[in-house]
């Protein structure tokens, strides 16, 4: 490859014409609409019904994925599941974060999946910018698949030794720079009002601990954003594909999160298999931004990544799995004093 065509910009191709973003889109809002109709009386979640909701959530990519073999070959097909299970990984740790959020800020059982679905919407736009960022960052050259890389590889880094640390992951609210903005300006009620943002009370306005916990979890999606994306770029170029499996993963996280609830805290290896995934589509990335310049470096299939990420995954829950039962073998052995 000539050194020419390095330095120009690269011609992000797209399976999507405008008619498919359109449906892609209304569909997506349709889909919204219905999470705010289901969480439109506030009521504490069941595990049959949020089963049940995250069944369909997570048989809706698997039915689009599918579509697109038929539609545009198992190429594109294999893209989409391989970026999928990225985001679906990654939104994980983002459920993670959401528990200790809403216990921190003391969040009411009925009023939590109403917290979740702001935390969803905000992370669809802001994911839907950086998608859009992204995207004018490759055509204006190789040169940000270096940058994605080395970002993935450095958040990889934070996060493996965050991890290997042993420190129990927590939130200080008073850490989050929009709370403290907020109440330094705005009044704020000492209870939840329902399902209200903003009451009136002694003549004024006031904001409730309910619009707090929505502004917290909006400031969380901020930094998701900036690893997700450039990781869901490592598998494919295609913005298309890129915003479908953000939408995908995003979708079904509030239902998620009351089936996973209990499960989170006990996958305690997770965060050390994200920065694995991590990690290693940072190098993906880097390989091929050097494949550009130098044609005898190899680059990753994305059939290979595909394989690599489900087997970390598949290894950090059964590892997970496994310390759990040696600490609860050790614990009945250990003799009552």
């Amino acid at each position: 490859m000539p050194a020419t065509s390095v330095l120009a910009a690269v011609e992000l191709q797209t399976i999507a014409s405008p008619q498919l973003w359109a449906i892609t889109i209304a569909g997506l809002v349709a889909l919204l609409v219905l999470d705010f109709v289901v969480t439109r009386r506030p009521h504490e979640v069941r595990m049959r019904e949020a089963a049940g909701w995250s069944i369909f959530y997570l048989a809706l990519p698997v039915v689009f994925g599918f579509g697109l073999w038929a539609w545009a070959g198992s190429t594109v097909a294999v893209e989409f599941f391989t970026g999928y299970v990225v985001e679906k990984s990654l939104s994980v740790d983002n459920l993670f974060v959401f528990m200790l959020l809403l216990g921190a800020f003391a969040v009411p059982a009925a009023l939590a999946q109403r917290v979740l679905l702001y935390g969803i919407i905000g992370a669809l736009v802001l994911r839907a910018v950086f998608i859009a960022l992204g995207a004018a960052a490759l055509q204006s050259g190789t040169w940000a698949f270096l940058l994605f890389g080395a970002i993935l590889v450095l958040t990889a880094g934070k996060v493996f030794k965050d991890a290997a640390s042993g420190r129990e992951q927590e939130v200080d609210i008073s850490s989050i720079r929009s709370i403290r903005l907020l109440r330094r300006f705005v009044p704020v009620t000492d209870d939840y009002r329902g399902s209200r943002l903003v009451v009136r009370e002694a003549g004024r306005y006031a904001l409730t601990p309910l619009a707090l916990a929505i502004v917290a979890v909006f400031a969380t999606d901020i930094v998701f954003a900036v690893d997700s994306v450039p990781a869901v770029y490592g598998v494919t170029e295609d913005p298309f594909l890129v915003f479908a499996t953000n939408a995908f993963a995003l979708l079904g996280l509030r239902a998620l999160y009351f089936v996973l609830q209990g499960a989170l805290s006990k996958l305690r290896y997770l965060n050390h298999g994200l920065a694995l995934i991590l990690a290693f589509i940072g190098v993906k990335l880097v390989l091929h931004w050097a494949h550009g310049i130098w044609p005898q470096v190899p680059e990753i299939p994305t059939l290979a990544s595909l394989g690599v990420i489900v087997t970390v995954l598949l290894t950090v829950t059964l590892t997970s799995v496994r310390a759990n039962q040696r600490d609860e073998r050790r614990a009945g052995e250990r003799p009552d004093r």
